[in-house]
């Protein structure tokens, strides 16, 4: 059967990972030339072989996307390489994706930019939330074109375009259903997390997320500011630890969260979040909000960004990143310059001031040689909310070294003396010190009194 830009279902999933697909990398711009640098790594990051380029610049064809004499040609190619699949760096409409299968020799997958993203997460899934949210932009991605067969076939304009028919009305009546479904488990999941957030909070954690473009570096960053956590001491506290956070050469390694407590003195946990891309439609980047709340709710940002990148590459990158965050964020977002063992000191300091209005005062790493680390965590130390001082004086029963330990815990303690009473002098987040005084207050008066 010839795919048109459907859902692809988990055995084509597989197929793709298990042996490389023969792609094409197709893509139009209205003016200037067109770069297929990024289309190509995202395509290999998704196990695509790619065995040819075709680009064109004129505008957009409403029927094909390029036009008449570029598909012919695009068409030849495709014969020419066998390839299997012909991915277009642009976003293609319904009518182009089918009018482009009309046209390509049979069994031709035609998918866009979005698709191919959507191949990606799927294959990079791993825990049930970045499975409904893979689904979730999916069925999304496919309701208009569902909603097209059915206006096709329902005006008889396309006798036998994928089945149509009555079938098509009820394709799209599941589709809402299930988008629906998912919606309800992913606010659910969302619920216990956020749950989890402000058990976090109230045990003195504060919250720090890594943000950035997908390849700046934020998994390798996690692992060099990250103490080694057992997991199973931690596994209640923290369910979504995870030993090590991936760090590889690879677009998407990170779809979940990954979880670590920061080598501070200070109770701190680091949250490594989906990388951004490039022109992500809203659709993609809704269905992908949940994993975005870890951003939107942390008491402070580091937005990574690949300093070895052309400073004009950075500044757009940058701006998209504020947009994002922006929107919905209200914690302090400091800029992360990674990667800084791949750029000359000069030119660093040229691209700190080309960049300066958008990224003020930022911090200059290299993950990968540990370099500029103890720099960083002074850095989140000063941007974190100031802790407050307290000092309590409680009576001694039996509960009360259970309340001190719990104190030693999830707060920085100056002073604990001992006699007729026990007292104690710390410093901790305003929530935490607020807990202090409620279990304080509740324990029992010795029996003498």
């Amino acid at each position: 059967m010839k795919t048109v830009g459907g859902v692809l279902q988990d055995d084509r999933r597989d197929s793709a990972s298990s042996h490389h697909m023969k792609a094409i990398i197709a893509k139009r711009v209205d003016a200037g030339t067109a770069d297929t640098g990024e289309i190509t790594d995202l395509a290999r990051a998704a196990d695509h072989e790619v065995v040819g380029t075709i680009t064109q610049t004129r505008t957009e064809d409403a029927g094909l996307h390029f036009g008449e004499g570029k598909v012919d040609e695009l068409a030849a190619l495709v014969a020419e390489t066998g390839a299997e699949t012909v991915i277009f760096d642009n976003r293609l409409g319904p009518y182009q994706t089918y009018n482009l299968g009309g046209r390509l020799p049979d069994d031709t997958t035609v998918i866009d930019r979005f698709r191919l993203i959507l191949e990606i997460f799927g294959q990079r899934a791993r825990t049930r939330k970045a499975q409904l949210q893979v689904e979730l932009a999916e069925l999304r991605y496919e309701l208009p074109r569902a909603e097209t067969k059915t206006s096709l076939a329902q005006r008889d304009e396309r006798p036998g375009f994928m089945g149509l028919g009555e079938y098509e009305e009820s394709r799209e009546q599941d589709i809402k259903a299930q988008i629906s479904a998912i919606r309800e488990e992913l606010d659910g999941i969302e619920e216990t997390e956020q749950h989890r957030r402000e058990q976090r909070r109230e045990s003195g954690f504060d919250l720090v997320a890594l943000a950035g473009y997908t390849n700046a570096g934020k998994s390798t960053l996690l692992r060099q500011v990250a103490t080694d956590v057992d997991v199973d001491e931690n596994e209640e506290l923290h369910p979504d630890l995870e030993p090590t956070a991936e760090s590889e050469n690879r677009l998407f390694t990170t779809l979940g969260t990954t979880t670590r407590r920061a080598a501070m003195d200070r109770p701190v946990l680091m949250t490594d979040t989906v990388g951004f891309i490039a022109d992500l439609p809203h659709w993609l980047v809704e269905s992908f909000k949940s994993t975005l709340d870890s951003v939107y709710r942390a008491d402070l940002v580091l937005l990574v960004v690949d300093a070895s990148e052309p400073v004009e590459e950075m500044r757009e990158k940058l701006v998209t990143a504020h947009d994002t965050l922006y929107e919905r964020n209200e914690a302090p977002i400091v800029t992360v310059l990674n990667k800084t063992d791949l750029v000359h000191p000069d030119e660093l300091v040229e691209k700190r001031e080309a960049l300066s209005s958008l990224a003020p005062n930022p911090i200059t790493v290299s993950a990968a040689e540990a370099d500029g680390i103890e720099s960083l965590l002074e850095r989140i130390e000063g941007e974190l909310p100031d802790y407050e001082r307290e000092r309590l004086v409680l009576p001694m029963t039996d509960e009360t070294m259970s309340l001190v330990s719990w104190i030693h815990d999830h707060a920085r303690v100056e002073d604990v003396s001992y006699g007729d009473q026990a007292t104690i002098a710390f410093e901790a987040r305003p929530a935490v010190i607020e807990r202090a005084r409620d279990k304080a207050n509740d324990l029992p008066l010795p029996e003498s009194a």
